[in-house]
């Protein structure tokens, strides 16, 4: 079935001389919605009034240069709050925030090392001291918000930092780094084995969050990770990025303790393995196979120098109300709003606008927010309520969605799924999608056929090293056993072959993600996002309306905390 253009309504909203498009009617529609079973005609009906254009809106207002790249705590974060909130309530949707509001305060304190008064020194036993260079050879950050600090400490290789009992492995046996900065290889050990860090899928040890989280509970005071291109799966520039500008905590969490939570270049470590007379790609190399940790004979002096300020972010969260149903089995939409501000300091441009990372999810999230309460407008309400959250401080760590876990709308147990969405390229029509750990859970029988009814190819996770399930808002959720994935597009895409969906993701990654380049093109073609957002809106559905509350399968690593939740412990 498909529909003819519509007259929309647009009401114009400037927020700092910034004109914004609020939607008060449907706009034109995209490529036809089959009829899924379990899902009410009328409401399929909304799906198909999901627009590319209007997704193609909200990422062109947040992408603005006057949105300085929404870093937390900014006012562009403030004006992009404002704006997701505002749309939320053209749409007809409830508050769903603190206090009856549309916003939930996740407070947190940010901090920026200060590259010209920052130093870093290896200093072996015997020997000059290699000074390294901000930027070049290595970032860091004081995740203590200290105005400085003085670190002089040894620095013990720890192999990849894990410890992780239930594949008999720990990194940091039989060694002690209390008061010592630990050096650590970046990923996980290598495998074919799916029952060993789940083989080639990268698991939460192997992301960079887990290694200083790790280090801070082992007692360390410093950690410096490795970076290998290879099994980083992104380039120095990345992480260079990345660390530009200011790192967020949330208050009060327990295993942000680091005064160094650094990264350093292959050849620094290098060095360090040399004087000891090893080669360091040998030694990576072994220390996926056992357990190589041991002391070196080498320091970290250190003098950080950091700014730091405290403030609260929101998380923008609205509400499409069942009728007459409770709260149990409620349906969870996130996607993340957040970008990596500016970085004043950098030659040429400035701003990390975050077009494709993370304005298509949030203009997905806009566009399912609208269908649903439209749907219930004309009197097809959901079987269970429906929450929308744009989360902030997704850059920083996950924390805005991390506070969402722990402070969710409903109890954890009567959420019965979160579907996430992030960084969707704006490159055309998928037809293959990414739902990489939905395989995960209870709900994936249902996932397979709504993508056989919409004609989509479920591709596998095309790049398992790079560990996307522990990388984006999903994961927050699923920390606290709620069961939850992304609905991404896969590498398949109308009108061209095999390769070229990955040839563009690779091209992106290593061009635009996470750089100023990430910006708003008119050439973007959104119906593949808006295509997106009809599946995800019929799963949402089809979740809510199912007999029982979704849950993990056997043995997955988040199946205890949903136990936990859901016996009210």
């Amino acid at each position: 079935m498909s529909f003819n253009r519509t007259q929309s309504v647009v009401l114009a909203v400037t927020i700092a001389g910034l004109s914004m498009p609020v939607f008060a009617q449907t706009a034109q529609g995209s490529s036809a919605v089959p009829q899924v079973v379990g899902v009410p005609a009328a409401a399929q009906q909304e799906a198909q009034r999901i627009d590319p254009e209007r997704i193609r809106a909200a990422v062109k207002y947040l992408a603005d240069n006057k949105l300085e790249g929404r870093g937390p705590g900014t006012e562009g974060d403030r004006l992009a709050a404002k704006y997701l909130s505002q749309q939320f309530a053209a749409y007809g949707l409830t508050p769903a925030g603190d206090n009856g509001s549309w916003y939930q305060k996740v407070p947190l304190y940010a901090v920026q090392t200060v590259p010209d008064k920052t130093t870093f020194q290896l200093v072996p036993k015997d020997g000059e001291p290699v000074t390294l260079k901000y930027g070049a050879d290595f970032v860091t950050n004081n995740q203590t918000g200290a105005a400085v600090a003085e670190v002089d400490a040894p620095i013990v290789f720890v192999g990849y930092g894990i410890h992780a009992p239930e594949y008999n492995w720990d990194d940091y046996k039989g060694v002690d780094v209390h008061g010592k900065v630990v050096l650590v290889i970046v990923n996980e050990p290598p495998s074919a084995d799916v029952g060993f860090f789940k083989g080639k899928a990268l698991t939460y040890y192997g992301r960079w969050t887990y290694k200083y989280e790790e280090a801070a509970r082992q007692g360390a005071i410093g950690a410096l990770i490795i970076h290998r291109e290879d099994l980083a799966s992104y380039p120095w520039q990345v992480v260079r990025s990345s660390w530009s500008g200011e790192k967020s905590y949330l208050v009060g969490d327990p295993n942000a303790k680091l005064e160094a939570a650094a990264w350093v270049q292959l050849d620094i470590a290098g060095k360090v393995a040399q004087a000891a007379g090893y080669d360091i790609d040998d030694v990576i190399e072994e220390a996926g196979k056992h357990n190589v940790s041991r002391e070196t004979t080498w320091r970290l002096k250190a003098h950080i120098v950091s700014e730091k300020r405290s403030f609260d972010s929101e998380n923008v969260m609205g509400m499409v109300a069942a009728k007459g149903a409770g709260p149990e089995q409620s349906v969870l939409y996130t996607a993340h709003f957040d970008h990596l501000g500016m970085d004043r300091k950098a030659p040429g441009d400035k701003i990390y606008n975050g077009a494709a990372d993370n304005g298509t999810g949030c203009g997905i999230l806009l566009e399912l927010a609208r269908a649903y309460a439209d749907a219930a407008k004309a009197g097809t309400p959901p079987p269970h309520r429906v929450y929308f959250a744009a989360v902030t401080a997704e850059e920083q760590g996950l924390l805005g969605s991390e506070y969402l876990g722990m402070h969710p709308p409903v109890p954890q147990k009567d959420l019965t799924l979160d579907l996430n969405y992030d960084m969707l390229l704006p490159i055309g029509v998928a037809t293959s999608t990414d739902v990489s750990g939905a395989e995960r859970t209870s709900f994936y029988p249902t996932v397979e056929s709504t993508a056989k009814d919409f004609g989509l190819t479920i591709q596998p996770d095309q790049f398992p090293g790079a560990g996307h399930y522990y990388r984006s808002d999903h994961f927050s959720l699923a920390r606290y056993g709620i069961p939850a994935f992304s609905i991404g597009q896969g590498t398949l895409f109308a009108g061209h072959d095999a390769d070229w969906g990955e040839t563009q993701m690779k091209q992106y990654t290593a061009e635009r993600y996470h750089q100023p380049s990430d910006e708003y093109k008119p050439e973007m073609d959104f119906r593949g996002n808006a295509r997106m957002a009809q599946f995800g809106f019929d799963l949402g559905w089809l979740a809510s309306a199912a007999k029982n509350t979704q849950g993990w399968q056997a043995g997955d690593e988040f199946e205890a905390a949903r136990k936990k939740s859901m016996s009210g412990q």
